[in-house]
């Protein structure tokens, strides 16, 4: 999975592949395929009122955008191994916390950056508050991390387990 530090990404090899594939595809059949869909727009006339030529040109700004962003992920990405099942949070981690030592009040997260958000499990980042806080603490641990009011909160390490999805 992911942890950034100093600008340096960790990525597993399969995290890689993938990411470097959307890049390919990004680059090659969709950038084609958007070209295409900007020149058809553009030949049915005045440009000012062309909702399908502004459509698409909107559409190939955020293309490009995720294109810069995959660019610069993979430049500054290191391949390694998943997290080691050992009981220590890291990023790459399902985590599940409980606050304030309440076993009944808890929270289950995978500790990673945004590209590997999915609809599966919530996903906090390793810089976020909680994800910086939680980061190195074992499981059975309590852990600190500040709140956006500058309070500090208490959690505790219930789980911590490698995310196989």
């Amino acid at each position: 999975m992911t942890q950034t530090s100093e600008n340096v990404t960790w990525l597993t090899q399969e995290a890689y592949n993938k990411l470097k594939a959307e890049l390919a595809h990004l680059t090659g059949p969709a950038r084609t395929e958007i070209s295409a869909k900007i020149a058809a727009a553009r030949e049915e006339g005045d440009l000012r009122e062309n909702g399908g030529y502004h459509a698409a040109k909107e559409e190939q700004g955020k293309q490009e955008l995720r294109v810069r962003q995959l660019t610069q992920l993979l430049e500054s990405a290191k391949v390694g191994e998943a997290p080691a099942a050992d009981g220590a949070v890291a990023p790459g981690m399902v985590v599940t916390i409980a606050f304030d030592g309440d076993e009944d009040d808890t929270l289950t997260f995978l500790l990673a950056s945004r590209e590997y958000a999915s609809s599966d499990i919530e996903t906090y980042s390793p810089q976020s508050p909680l994800g910086a806080g939680v980061i190195g603490h074992k499981v059975g641990e309590d852990a600190e991390y500040e709140l956006p009011n500058g309070k500090k909160a208490s959690v505790k390490i219930i789980k911590a387990d490698p995310y196989d999805g």
